[in-house]
């Protein structure tokens, strides 16, 4: 009787502290929405000169066609400088790619992007007059289709919606993974009371992405090249941070289970160390999106001429979509055992490091920190991280070796010390 009141006590504790993390969770994504509503007020309308896309390509084309004649003049790096004009000024400045991957996909505007990364090392590997022109002639065309598939689209409230939908639920639901797993975690090892690093961390990326998002619209010498260089090594440090935690969830998984003591346990391995480690993750998860959902949305709103409350509508239900999806990590996971919880979890981890590899080291790639070398016969999958690169498959390759060793590793250390603790029970 006096084990069954326990449990019973146990299980009530457990749902409070989920009733009070998903009030948490809601005034988290509260002030997400008032600082970015007071955020994008007086910048999201900037408006350019240009009435179309295709107006925007015919600068673009401009800036590619000097590019070429800079370097059959024999200028290498004028001509790589004025393909970045294209890019930076352009491309990513008006909200091009951005509108692209709202309205198109974020594989067609990850071809686009490696487009430009092509033109450019053709020059840098100095081939032939022709074999530039028709690698800038490539860039020209995929950017005109874009343009004339956008421009061709009739603007309408369902579309807008979708729009915005779109892009928060993409943005925001692999922050929300992170976040929801790690919040979860600690109150299935009963470490609830820790949950407050998590949100504090998740508030301070917030107002960081906020402050990120207005230092890149006043600052130019911060916009382009540096942009791109900035997520990436945010990403990259995500990737080392996420990696460690997976390690350490998969480390706890099954430890001390055999003698009854899993709970103490856990909670007890649960340092401070380690709490800053989980609250810098959700950090990091919150950061890596918080500034270009904002920047997305910026684009969103200076290419919107009517319908603009479809945007707020579209964003107001992305939020609760994720807010949903966190409280379904967060109830599901009580009648999960511990075990394959905490196994799922860590290999979910992994997985997103892994993505989240690929993704830094392309955002270095188009800083023009990382070069670029073509693989055949692999597309983009923007959503997994997958891009056909060697500098990006690569290192996710060896990641995910690196990850099955662990795991492996992790595994069996555990058989071995549950062989060894039923020995001692039977002696």
């Amino acid at each position: 009787m006096k084990a069954y009141l326990m449990q019973e006590g146990s299980r009530t504790a457990a749902l409070v502290a989920q009733s009070v993390s998903a009030r948490r969770v809601l005034s988290v994504a509260a002030l997400a929405v008032i600082a970015f509503f007071v955020f994008a007020g007086p910048v999201a309308a900037a408006e350019t000169a240009h009435e179309s896309w295709n107006d925007v390509v015919d600068d673009m084309e401009a800036e590619i066609n000097a590019a070429y004649d800079l370097y059959a003049a024999g200028d290498v790096d004028g001509g790589k400088a004025q393909v970045d004009v294209a890019y930076y000024s352009y491309y990513e400045k008006l909200g091009f790619e951005k509108t692209v991957m709202a309205y198109i996909s974020g594989d067609r505007a990850a071809k686009v992007e490696y487009q430009f990364s092509f033109a450019k090392k053709a020059m840098t590997a100095g081939e032939s007059e022709s074999a530039v022109r028709e690698s800038l002639d490539e860039l020209t065309r995929l950017l005109r289709e874009d343009a004339s598939t956008l421009d061709g689209e009739t603007e309408s409230a369902g579309g807008v919606f979708v729009g915005s939908l779109v892009i928060i639920t993409r943005e925001g639901f692999e922050a929300i993974i992170i976040v929801g797993a790690i919040i979860a975690y600690l109150v299935k090892s009963g470490n609830a009371e820790k949950t407050r690093a998590i949100y504090v961390g998740c508030v301070v990326a917030l107002a960081a992405s906020v402050a990120l998002a207005v230092i890149l619209n006043i600052l130019t010498g911060l916009t382009g090249a540096n942009q791109e260089i900035i997520e990436g090594v945010t990403m990259l440090i995500a990737v080392a941070v996420l990696f460690w935690v997976s390690n350490w969830m998969v480390s706890k998984a099954d430890a001390d289970a055999w003698r009854g003591y899993i709970e103490g346990a856990v909670k007890s391995s649960v340092t401070k160390g380690s709490v800053f480690s989980l609250a810098f993750a959700a950090f990091l998860a919150v950061f890596r999106e918080g500034a270009e959902t904002i920047l997305f949305y910026q684009a969103l709103l200076a290419g919107t001429d009517t319908h603009v409350n479809m945007i707020w509508i579209g964003l107001a239900v992305g939020g609760v979509i994720l807010v949903v999806v966190y409280l379904l990590i967060r109830f599901l996971s009580i009648r999960i055992p511990l075990k394959p919880f905490f196994l799922g979890t860590s290999i979910l981890l992994f997985i997103i490091s892994i993505s989240f590899i690929g993704a830094g080291v392309k955002e270095l790639q188009e800083g023009n920190v990382v070069g670029v070398t073509p693989v055949q016969g692999i597309g983009s999958v923007d959503i997994l991280g997958v891009y056909p690169t060697v500098e990006t498959l690569v290192p996710q390759s060896a990641l995910l070796v690196l990850t099955v060793v662990l795991i492996v590793v992790q595994l069996r250390k555990q058989k071995r010390l549950r062989q060894t603790a039923k020995k001692q029970q039977d002696a």
